[in-house]
């Protein structure tokens, strides 16, 4: 009722990680995601790095499909959904706290780069088997999985024979152009040409 859903924009830090829980069966993707505040230095006349966000995101079901096939280390991303903290022992017995969200959309951030969709289609999940790990993913225990059921750039179309890659064209930001210059007939001066007058519409 009272979830805590926000945006994170950032870079990948890790490669999505297939796991499955222990008590529903599940399967699920994680990875981390780091994002840092830029501010401008007047003194020195440059951009610094701010602070910093570090934050585990786990995807499941069709969306964790969706990011083991198209994103990989680096990547600038988008992510939305619910934040939590979770505390936990390390080894030594110490208390630690831990920011995840369990993402609800992830997508590329296209004003640092461009990409393409591809609709997904429906097919059954490969089944399996576990591998040891004690590692918590929403509450609840998860095994590493050492075959994934999708790699990154599975399920993307092949290009046919003789096909280029898609090119995008670059589109460029000019100013509007000035209105033609005429000379006047009677005084031969050079005026700019007057811009249509718009008529009132009725309401």
């Amino acid at each position: 009722m009272f979830d805590t859903t926000v945006t994170v924009v950032g870079n990948v830090l890790t490669a999505p990680e297939w796991r499955r829980t222990r008590e529903s069966n599940q399967l699920v993707a994680n990875f981390r995601i780091a994002s840092t505040a830029r501010r401008y230095d007047r003194e020195n006349r440059c951009w610094v790095d701010g602070n910093t966000l570090r934050i585990r995101v786990s995807a499941w079901r069709r969306l964790a499909e969706g990011i083991a096939s198209s994103i990989t280390v680096g990547d600038p991303v988008i992510a939305y959904g619910r934040v939590f903290t979770r505390d936990w022992q390390d080894e030594e017995g110490n208390q630690r706290v831990s920011y995840e969200m369990e993402a609800h959309a992830i997508g590329h951030d296209l004003a640092r780069g461009r990409a393409r969709f591809y609709r997904t289609r429906a097919a059954a999940t490969t089944v399996i088997e576990d591998a040891e790990a004690d590692t918590m993913i929403g509450g609840e225990p998860a095994d590493p999985m050492t075959d994934a059921p999708i790699g990154f750039g599975d399920g993307l179309p092949e290009l046919l024979p003789g096909e280029a890659e898609p090119d995008f064209l670059e589109v460029v930001a000019g100013l509007a152009e000035e209105p033609p210059v005429e000379p006047d007939p009677v005084t031969a001066e050079v005026r700019r040409a007057r811009r249509p007058k718009r008529e009132p519409v009725a309401a």
